[in-house]
């Protein structure tokens, strides 16, 4: 009933951002293109796409070949303007994204800015420009004029069965999705068949030139966020009780995976980009010490980031009981090879001194 009574809202938000798409489209509002080659990822909803893990299949992709830098907003830290994450940078001054991806990827130049022109300005006036830029959650940043856009959207949450806020999660109409180069279907089944996957094909009605995924989330073997500790435990036990601390947009595939393995967990569930405030660091310690030895808390690479900004206050049994739950995704039916051939066949063909 809610969602019908934001109708109305939703209607007069669908006209506001198709004012604004058709301005840049007509040339009302300025689009920069730049020499360099560069990919916006992103999706119309807000949050819960999993755009982090496939923001950094592309930076596996391209490390090899080029210098690579990745831009993003730095959603959620405490800093304006245009700083880079560089190595002593807390996730509080870049954010707890980039922050990841700057200590997963130390040769890609990680930056963060609120306007991705100048983001770009800057980052191409360094000693040794970027040869590709990777541009993380900027589908509708369209100051920025990419050479190729990957739009995401989950399985369980498709833009076509959604709505436009405030009645759904949809930042604009479905229509947008015509901007996309490459449409990848997130967090669905492992063992979707081609089949289920041909009819959500069709329901997307992909233009002729559109290239249509599917991505499933693949687990790595958890480890621990401080490397030094007291029982030198080098893996999780299913007999270890997890309290498993998120700050995420969708923990449920997480939980899922955790019950699937065997683990007895418990949730403690926060907002998307939550940052830990020092009475619920408390708590977790207390969590642990009323479970006794046979107990961790598991965290996800994002959540790990804001673990490392308290660093200094957590107690001895915070620091020894964290443990990391990484998370990539795989595409499905054979389409890496797919994917792996149009990005680095795209970035070759444009780049300025090829």
């Amino acid at each position: 009933m809610l969602r019908y009574l934001l109708l109305p809202l939703a209607w007069l938000f669908d006209g506001v951002t198709r004012l604004r798409n058709m301005a840049f489209d007509r040339g009302w509002l300025r689009m920069r293109r730049y020499d360099v080659p560069t990919i916006a990822v992103g999706n119309l909803s807000v949050g819960g796409t999993g755009k982090t893990p496939h923001t950094e299949m592309l930076l596996a992709m391209l490390t090899p070949h080029w210098r690579t830098a990745m831009l993003s907003r730095g959603y959620g830290r405490r800093t304006r303007g245009f700083v880079r994450a560089d190595e002593g940078r807390s996730a509080q001054e870049v954010g707890d994204e980039p922050w990841q991806m700057a200590r997963k990827f130390p040769t890609v130049q990680v930056c963060v800015c609120e306007d991705r022109c100048e983001g770009i300005d800057r980052m191409m006036r360094e000693e040794a420009p970027p040869q590709v830029i990777v541009l993380d959650d900027a589908y509708q940043h369209r100051h920025v004029r990419a050479g190729r856009y990957i739009l995401l959207t989950d399985y369980a949450r498709r833009y076509t069965h959604d709505l436009l806020l405030p009645a759904g999660r949809l930042r604009e109409s479905r229509r947008g999705a015509r901007r996309a180069d490459i449409i990848i279907v997130t967090k669905c089944p492992p063992d979707l068949t081609a089949e289920a996957f041909a009819g959500i094909r069709d329901e997307l009605r992909p233009l002729s030139h559109q290239h249509v995924m599917a991505s499933t989330l693949a687990y790595d073997t958890p480890h621990r966020l401080f490397a030094a500790t007291e029982d030198g435990q080098a893996a999780l036990s299913t007999d270890t009780r997890l309290l498993v601390v998120t700050g995420i947009a969708h923990p449920e595939p997480l939980l899922n995976h955790l019950a699937a393995q065997g683990f007895d967990t418990t949730p403690m569930t926060f907002a998307d980009h939550h940052d830990f405030t020092d009475s619920q660091l408390v708590r977790m310690d207390a969590w642990l010490a009323s479970r006794g030895e046979a107990a961790a808390i598991l965290t996800t690479e994002k959540d790990a980031a804001r673990f490392m900004a308290h660093a200094a206050t957590l107690t001895p049994r915070l620091r020894q009981a964290l443990w990391v739950q990484g998370i990539r995704p795989r595409l499905l039916f054979g389409k890496e090879k797919d994917l792996h051939h149009l990005i680095l066949q795209y970035v070759t063909e444009n780049q300025r001194n090829r």
